[in-house]
């Protein structure tokens, strides 16, 4: 059976497979390890459509992993703004200088795995797609299409080590990498969270939850925690048409980033309100953003004293060029809404 599901899902994947700008169309050339490593990284909790604009400005402003190694580590913070997630952003600059002293990308899965920011999936994927080593590769399309193929009932994610057994009992010796991409494109396309496509599926015969009649009850999901809500405050300070922006501690959330200042929020507090420096405030409206973890509801106070002069470090940034500014989404948000407002 399971030589009849890999040679069934490689024939599909040979006529089926989607037109990615970092994949190679199977039966061609093994694709650059940068691009795959690149587009693996940028997937991760992200989508497919939100991924290939960033994919191909990353790629035009540095091709190489070299040319990503030597670029300031601002720089690459900004062109990932919007993106979410910005460890991975920092982890990216990490990984990619010690890839360009390594002079290239190690060849295994084992090695991948001590280069920065690299966990189990982006290693195998990475072995699989780029270098054809036999690896097992198990996202969340994958995890969809194996709990159903095999009726695993067990929730997740306690269900994860079973479903990484079943899917290492199909992964074949050959093709490993094509098979990884075929299985994703299998839950992305036919198998998804929402719908079953199950006659248009190269599995339907073998598949256990078809047989059941109720495919879409699988992979069985643990009830959702209810997310904490947070309040916070930014702070809009303007002089001689210049934002003042400040730059977030390197750790802990949006760290690293441009972003204007705020009064301490977390995913843990509410922000203490504090404005960084005294004088008139006004109210310029409020955003919302929902983190993994908690939602936030954030107020925008504007400073309405004139020449404000605020301390520590930061930098004046002009007003009509704050969408080249690399603010994350939230305080992006809060810009367009100040400026919205103003008009």
């Amino acid at each position: 059976m399971t030589a009849t599901i890999s040679s069934r899902l490689l024939d599909w994947y040979d006529d089926h497979a989607r037109d990615l700008p970092w994949r190679a169309p199977p039966g061609s050339p093994r694709p650059n390890p940068y691009r795959v490593w690149l587009s693996e990284v940028m997937l991760q909790q992200t989508t497919v459509a939100a991924v290939a604009p960033y994919f191909a400005k990353f790629t035009a402003i540095w091709p190489t992993v070299d040319a990503l190694a030597a670029a300031p580590e601002e720089d690459v913070m900004a062109a990932w703004a919007g993106l979410g997630y910005y460890s991975r952003a920092r982890n990216l600059v990490k990984c990619a200088r010690a890839v360009a002293e390594m002079g290239g990308f190690p060849q295994t899965e084992a090695e991948l795995k001590k280069l920065p920011g690299l966990g189990d999936y982006t290693a195998a994927a990475v072995a699989a797609i780029a270098f054809g080593e036999r690896a097992v590769v198990v996202d969340a399309n994958v995890e969809r299409v194996v709990a159903r193929l095999f009726a695993i009932e067990e929730p997740l994610p306690g269900a994860r080590k079973a479903i990484r057994s079943r899917a290492d009992e199909i992964t074949p010796d050959e093709r490993a990498g094509d098979f990884a991409q075929a299985m994703m494109d299998l839950g992305a396309t036919i198998c998804t969270a929402r719908d079953a496509r199950c006659l248009l599926c190269p599995l339907h015969t073998e598949c256990e939850a078809r047989k059941s009649g109720d495919p879409l009850r699988l992979p069985v999901k643990a009830p959702k925690k209810a997310k904490p809500s947070r309040t916070g405050t930014a702070f809009w300070i303007e002089r001689e048409e210049k934002v003042w922006l400040v730059t977030r501690a390197g750790k802990g959330m949006l760290g690293g980033m441009r972003a204007l200042p705020d009064d301490g929020w977390s995913a843990r507090t509410d922000g203490s309100e504090d404005a960084p420096i005294s004088g008139a405030w006004k109210a310029a409206g409020v955003v919302r953003h929902s983190f993994t973890h908690f939602d936030l509801e954030l107020g925008i106070a504007q400073h309405a004293g004139a020449n404000p002069s605020p301390k520590g470090e930061g930098e004046w940034w002009p007003i009509d060029q704050i969408e080249d500014a690399g603010l994350p989404t939230l305080f992006a948000k809060a810009a367009r809404l100040v400026l919205a407002n103003s008009d």
